[in-house]
């Protein structure tokens, strides 16, 4: 995934948001839904991938607001 991507997850009880790569939060929520309203908001701001987690930490959800890398036809 590209540097600067935006993941929603959930550690120690909350759900977070970051840019992917770094260390710091975007911030900390009570909920699944208010972390992944914000993280989509963020990603299209900055026209990126944003990546939703399991509480397994597996990708759950993945959506794309910017250049999409794929090199799909159609």
């Amino acid at each position: 995934m590209p540097a600067g991507d935006v993941e929603t997850f959930h550690q120690d009880g909350s759900w977070h948001n970051r840019i992917e790569g770094a260390s710091d939060l975007l911030g900390t929520y009570a909920t699944r839904e208010e972390a992944v309203a914000a993280g989509r908001d963020e990603a299209r701001r900055r026209k990126v991938e944003h990546l939703v987690h399991n509480l397994d930490g597996t990708i759950g959800e993945r959506n794309t607001y910017g250049h999409d890398p794929r090199d799909i036809p159609g």
